[in-house]
């Protein structure tokens, strides 16, 4: 690893961001001259991010921390047309008016972690719809089209992946290369934009970005990517059996964002509290040497920073909280997530299948008489031996039945 000279760069690496860089040294020597506009693209493809869009938030915060300017690309146009990368087939497109409603509900998640405004390295956000939407077809292949390849562009791993899969490839998303690709020039005719970063699938479109300013403008832009993570098992980060982890409160509670960290694989604590949180990394390195029970301290830190970054620290003490009445008290927590059923059909008896489904422990009859059989669902804190055991008003505690998948997942079940 280089020794590096500017502050960005240094701790970029020492977080475990780095994966590859068109030029470290190039780019470390503007870092330390001058102030640089890096830039991250993220499309509009559902109604909140997840925490794989967090890793590349994440990387711009340390951007700003290092004394530069982050530019958050809302992807406006590029949704429209849907990035191939990494995926098996066509992505469902959106209507404009879909695009226009996540982009907002986007909008609030950034400004969470990044600080947005006119200064110098204040945050910008911008929507590549703004010069996209407005280009011309034909002048647009005359201008931009001829400088790709049609034997370059089916070398990427975008485009590659699928024809060797043999499935379709649409002309629509063939062109998501180059529209990536201008955006960068875009960027840097608007904004004197240096730098993009983003997942290392993106490196085929971020280096065809830095070509195309070369021939277009004459000017050196620089490319910068970092590794996907995974779990240490080798499972995608993000995804649970539940879905992936949304940081839209009402797609995924706070206290529930809580307890994915604090349920992290004892391997990921060192890694994860260097992405996913500002700690200093002194006490990360003292964190992830913790043994035994002891790790569960880190872990918890982990939960706690992140879930403070993401909801607010006030959020995070409670999800804390929560959890300590739950699993350290032995007991049923009123901030437990909470679902509402009417109290008439309470009154009459609902079955404790229907009851586990419709809180989402579990995801039907089927999977819920599986994890009866197992020994895996309570009511109350009593397993559940008789699958068809009726919930009535007789198990209500404190104004709810308390619903329990394993030891990790509790829902309140109350009438409405």
């Amino acid at each position: 690893m280089s020794a590096f000279r500017s502050a960005f760069m240094k701790e970029f690496a020492a977080r475990g961001h780095l994966h590859q860089c068109t030029s470290e040294d190039g780019l470390d020597a503007l870092m330390a001259k001058e102030q640089v506009a890096g830039y991250i693209g993220f499309d509009c493809t559902a109604p909140s991010l997840h925490i794989g869009n967090l890793t590349q938030i994440m990387r711009l915060r340390v951007l700003q921390r290092g004394g530069h300017k982050p530019i958050v690309v809302v992807g406006g146009g590029t949704t429209k047309v849907g990035d191939p990368s990494g995926k098996d087939e066509t992505r469902q497109l959106l209507t404009d008016a879909q695009i226009e409603t996540n982009k907002e509900r986007h909008k609030e998640i950034y400004r969470r972690f990044l600080k947005f405004g006119d200064g110098p390295t204040d945050a910008i956000m911008v929507d590549n719809a703004e010069w996209l939407d407005k280009l011309q077809y034909v002048p647009f292949l005359r201008d931009v089209g001829r400088h790709f390849t049609i034997n370059r562009m089916i070398t990427m791993d975008s485009v590659k992946l699928r024809l060797d899969r043999e499935q379709p490839l649409t002309f629509l998303e063939f062109n998501y290369m180059i529209m990536q690709s201008y955006d960068f020039v875009e960027l840097f005719r608007r904004y004197k934009c240096r730098l993009q970063m983003g997942g290392s699938d993106q490196w085929g479109n971020i280096v065809s970005g830095i070509d195309l300013a070369r021939r277009t403008d004459n000017v050196e832009l620089f490319g910068l990517t970092s590794p996907l993570i995974t779990t240490s098992s080798g499972a995608k980060m993000g995804k649970t059996a539940a879905g992936a982890v949304w940081l839209s409160a009402d797609m995924l509670s706070a206290y529930d964002y809580w307890q994915y960290w604090r349920n992290v694989e004892d391997a990921d604590v060192g890694r994860f509290l260097r992405v996913f949180t500002d700690m200093p990394l002194a006490e990360i390195a003292r964190l992830e040497a913790l043994q035994g029970s002891e790790l569960n301290d880190a872990k918890k830190t982990l939960a706690n920073e992140a879930t403070a970054l993401c909801h607010g620290r006030a959020e995070a003490d409670r999800a804390a909280e929560t959890s300590r009445q739950t699993f350290e008290g032995n007991g049923t927590s009123a901030n437990l997530p909470t679902v509402e059923i009417p109290r008439a059909e309470l009154a009459s008896g609902i079955g404790v299948l229907a009851a586990f489904t419709r809180a989402g422990l579990t995801s039907s009859n089927g999977d819920a008489r599986r994890q009866i059989a197992g020994g895996g669902l309570r009511v109350n804190d009593d397993a559940v031996a008789d699958e068809k055991l009726m919930l009535t008003e007789q198990q209500l505690r404190d104004g709810a039945i308390k619903l329990s998948l394993g030891k990790k997942k509790h829902i309140l079940l109350r009438p409405a």
